[in-house]
């Protein structure tokens, strides 16, 4: 609350500023926190003991490794597509079917 209470004392101007600063990071959060919770409970399924099992360590890397790497095909065919699209608008729609 102390940082809300400084933001709200600012010009409209900086505190756009300071609030579009923060949104990379509030994005990054978010994305981490679903993953954490997708992989959690995909998983997690004993809870009668407080230590990782073998089985669980395994799917949690693996989970987390998939993700990531999907994320990142996802990233590369966006940025082809832009890039496409830049360079001719119109093989761009043709690619995409349009």
């Amino acid at each position: 609350m102390k940082n809300m209470a400084g933001l709200q004392g600012m010009q409209p101007g900086a505190q756009q500023s300071v609030e579009e600063s923060m949104r990379p990071f509030r994005e990054f959060l978010t994305q981490y926190n679903k993953i954490t919770e997708k992989c959690f409970t995909d998983c997690v399924t004993d809870f009668t003991t407080r230590n990782i099992t073998n089985t669980e360590n395994s799917c949690s890397i693996n989970c987390l490794e998939k993700t990531l790497k999907t994320t990142q095909r996802i990233s590369e065919r966006f940025q082809e597509h832009q890039l496409l699209n830049v360079e001719d608008p119109s093989a761009a729609m043709q690619q995409m079917g349009k």
